[in-house]
C-alpha cells in the first residue's frame, strides 16, 4: 500500500542582526504544531556552519492535515512577523516517499 503522507522541508534565512528573533518565533511553533492533529514529525534545525539558517523538516498524515497546519492560530500569527526578519521569503517544499 502506498505511502499517503506528506513531507515537507520548510527553509526560513533569517537576516544576520535577526538571528535571535526568528529563532524565538520558530521555537514558539514546535509545541502547537506537535500538538495539531495529523502532524507526525515537526523538527527544527539550524545550519551549524550558517546560523541564518533554520530548517523545518515535517511529516503530515495526509495533504489536508498540511492543508489545516496553514489556517492555525499559530501559524497565521508568525508569517507577518517574518516579513522584517527574514533574507527571502520562506521556502516551503513538500514531498512524497518514493523509498
Amino acid at each position: 500500500m502506498a505511502d499517503k503522507s506528506l513531507r515537507v522541508v520548510a527553509r526560513i534565512t533569517a537576516k544576520p542582526d535577526k538571528v535571535s528573533e526568528v529563532r524565538s518565533i520558530l521555537l514558539g511553533l514546535v509545541a502547537p504544531t506537535r500538538a495539531e492533529e495529523g502532524c507526525v514529525v515537526y523538527e527544527l534545525l539550524q545550519n551549524r556552519a550558517d546560523p541564518t539558517d533554520f530548517t523545518f523538516v515535517e511529516e503530515w498524515a495526509s495533504d489536508a492535515t498540511f492543508e489545516r497546519h496553514h489556517t492555525t492560530e499559530h501559524i497565521r500569527s508568525a508569517f507577518p512577523k517574518f516579513q522584517a526578519l527574514v533574507a527571502v521569503p520562506p521556502d516551503i517544499r513538500t514531498y512524497s516517499l518514493v523509498s
